[in-house]
């Protein structure tokens, strides 16, 4: 039977061969993070942003909010109208969308028309970040899509509020045509911000080689 450490080192004393027990490296080395590895991961992340971002965006404004016209007479709704509305347009919505139809576009506010500014505001916001390397002016382009998602999404609230009223008055129509301009505009700007980011990025690789 085999004697234990104590045992032998009671025998022999301080001649007593005692075994080593070493205990495995906790932390692995083939699981470091390099460089190249974080850019290949925010690259997939990239990817699946902008795939899903433009699913959503043909889902919500080229699907969903065109096929609510069927509900209207033809009239779009009032999230696809880049120039903005009137309070007579609304008066005239409000005269065609009963209470189901009214139901069907804060549901599409609710789903679709959150999640497209949330992912596609997230995307940009990691473009940006990953290709401007200057802190100010990564912050300057980063202001756009952060703009994009408070403005849609607060654009989303007041168009409901605007049907959902039995008069609505003229700045709360103001204020929702505003907002859908305001969300059309800084849309724009922040895929003019992504690309000028990419774009810049390249030359910067091409001047440094």
């Amino acid at each position: 039977m085999a004697k234990t450490p104590a045992q032998r080192i009671k025998k022999h004393g301080a001649k007593a061969a005692v075994p080593q027990h070493h205990l495995p490296p906790v932390i692995n080395p083939t699981t470091s993070r390099t460089p190249e590895k974080a850019q290949s991961n925010s690259n997939l992340i990239l990817i699946a942003g902008v795939v899903a971002s433009l699913f959503l965006f043909w889902y919500l404004h080229l699907l969903t909010l065109d096929q609510l016209r069927q509900l209207t007479g033809g009239l779009a709704m009032p999230d696809s109208l880049i120039g903005g509305f009137d309070p007579a347009y609304i008066g005239q919505l409000q005269a065609v969308m009963d209470a189901d139809a009214l139901g069907q576009l804060n549901y599409v506010h609710k789903t679709a028309g959150t999640l497209f500014p949330l992912i596609f505001g997230f995307t940009w916001l990691l473009l940006i970040g990953t290709n401007v390397a200057r802190k100010a002016f990564r912050w300057a382009l980063w202001a756009l899509p952060l703009l994009f998602v408070v403005v849609r999404l607060w654009g989303n609230v007041a168009i409901d509020g605007v049907l959902a009223a039995e008069a609505p008055d003229a700045g709360q129509v103001a204020l929702a045509s505003g907002l859908t301009v305001a969300g059309w505009v800084l849309l724009v700007l922040s895929l003019v911000a992504g690309g000028a980011a990419v774009l810049l990025k390249s030359r910067s690789k091409k001047a440094a080689s």
